[in-house]
This record gives C-alpha cells, structure tokens and sequence, in this order.
C-alpha cells in the first residue's frame, strides 16, 4: 500500500537548499564521491535550465520537468535516462520529506537502449596510442590511462579514485578499494609489465610537490580527474585520427578482445566487477561470429573427414 504523504509548510523548498539537504543524506548513505557530484550536476542543470528558485509551486514544477525533457528529445536514449534516473531519486527524496506532495516525473518513461557494447577495433587503438605525445605529462597521463583500462577494463570513474598505494609493481597488480570501486566491493587485478612500465613514467612525471594522497590520474594542476576532462580528451584524440573512440569504449573493447584471445566469462565478470553474469553476455554474443570462425578452422571434422568426401551444398 503506497504511503500518504503530507507537505509540512515549515520545509524550505529553495531547490540549492533542498539539494544540500539531499547531497548530505545520500552521503550519509555511503554514496561514492563522483556519485554525489553527478547528483549535485544533474538536479543543478535542470533547476538553472528550469530557472526554477523553489519546488513549493508544483504545477510549475511540474511544468518544468515536462519542458526539460521535451527539450532533451535529441539526446542519445542512455544520456536522457541518466538524466531521468538522477532526477526521480531526488524527487522520491523529496516527497518523503514532505517537500512536494506529487511526482512531477509521472508519466515519462525511460527509453529503450541499445544495450549491445559498442567496442573498437585493434588497429583503431594501436592508431589511439601512436597518436599521443609522450614528451608531456598529459600525453605520458592518458598513455597510462589507456593501457590500464586495455590490461583490465577498469571503469573510468574507479581509474580516477585510485592513487600510488593501490598498486602493488612486485606482484604486478592494482587494487581497487571500496571506496573508489562501483559497487564497493574491492577487487585485485593482475597487470602486465608494459601497464606497470607506462605507469610508473607517469609517476616519474608528477610534479614533486603532489602528495601521494593526489590522485595517480590527475590533471597538470593535481586537480582529480573526472568523465568531462576524459570525454574532452578522448574527443581531441578522437579528431586526431579520424574515428570516435568513447572512454567507456576502451573498457568494452577490453572485454570482447579478452574473450577473443581466450579469457572465460567468469574470469571477465569478476575483472570487471560485475555483480551477476547478466552484464557480462553482451560481450559473449559479441563473440559468437568469432566462435563460428575458430569451429571453421579447429574442427576436428576437418581432420577426420576429407574434403572429396564430404557432401555438397544443396
């Protein structure tokens, strides 16, 4: 049965000052960082979009949210559900403490996405990495960052939380802290000489005054690194070589290249830290046409049979 909700007249509906209140519930919660801050830029966008000062007036509210995403028609399907996702969280928030007494997201569904990941081919990579200028930090910065997500599809978001104390150079491994991982589960990952080698230049290429506590990638100014610096980077790259390589499609890439050279499901679901196998067969039906390709040549049909012998296609 559905709670009766009632707005209290005491409870200050300025959006900035709702938003602070929600911000600190969540993280009271145990919210990762980067979450908050994508919560604090969503629900901010909208209300200077809206130019909405207060969430007391829900017909205009409601006006509001309808406009907004009228507006928002032209984006790709996952942009405009992150947008409607971030935004019911904080108005379910906001019904509960009485804030407003109706959902003004009613009625606006999500839309279907292409779930099939979208991955890059080998050239276009190798093409990626000649491209960088190793002579400076930024170069010697995305070079390691690129290698790191290729050695074990770590999602951008935990590459940007993880600091020179996660990494293990004896035993060749990374670990990703709770804090820093999606979902706050750690989880070790083996590395290869060639992604410790780029990483330790990088380190080598800090400025001398950055404490070990500032992240590993970080920007020229030891400021963290974050999606947007990324997505700009990526982009400029992108140009430079004449095919659009997305961040989240060095990790996709990662994944159907580990399968095709012989790595199992189970060991990808657990590199890439994914709860259930659910997510992790997108990658294996990627792989399906190279499966019908190995068969062609590995078949033991081919040794036992000889080609005079075999029947004709009808």
């Amino acid at each position: 049965m559905s709670r009766v909700r009632k707005v209290s007249q005491k409870v200050d509906s300025g959006w900035e000052k709702c938003l602070e209140h929600f911000l600190l519930f969540k993280k009271s919660q145990g919210l990762a960082e980067r979450t908050l801050n994508d919560y604090h830029y969503h629900v901010s966008q909208f209300f200077q979009n809206s130019r909405l000062s207060s969430m007391g007036n829900y017909e205009a509210l409601r006006l509001a949210v309808m406009n907004y995403f009228a507006e928002s028609s032209n984006l790709s399907p996952s942009t405009f559900n992150t947008r409607r996702k971030t935004l019911k969280v904080f108005f379910n928030w906001a019904m509960d403490e009485g804030i407003i007494s109706d959902h003004p997201l009613d009625g606006i569904k999500k839309r279907k996405e292409d779930e099939k990941p979208r991955s890059v081919k080998e050239d276009q990579i190798k093409s990626l990495l000649s491209s960088l200028k190793l002579n400076t930090y930024v170069g010697v910065r995305d070079y390691a960052l690129i290698l790191l997500t290729m050695d074990t599809g770590i999602r951008p978001s935990e590459a940007f939380g993880l600091v020179i104390g996660d990494f293990n150079f004896k035993a060749l491994e990374v670990n990703i802290p709770p804090s820093v991982a999606k979902t706050r589960v750690s989880r070790t990952l083996p590395l290869t000489a060639i992604t410790v080698d780029a990483i330790r230049k990088l380190i080598m290429a800090r400025h001398s005054d950055w404490k070990e506590s500032v992240p590993l990638f970080c920007t020229e100014d030891g400021q963290p690194m974050n999606r947007f610096v990324w997505d700009k980077r990526m982009n400029y790259y992108s140009q430079q070589i004449g095919v659009k390589i997305r961040p989240y499609d060095l990790r996709h890439s990662f994944a159907v290249m580990f399968l095709r050279f012989g790595g199992n499901a189970f060991s990808l679901q657990r590199t890439l830290g994914h709860t259930n196998l659910t997510m992790t067969k997108r990658y294996v039906s990627l792989t399906e046409n190279d499966l019908h390709q190995q068969h062609a040549i590995a078949t033991p049909i081919n040794q036992l049979i000889s080609k005079k012998h075999r029947v004709r296609k009808l």
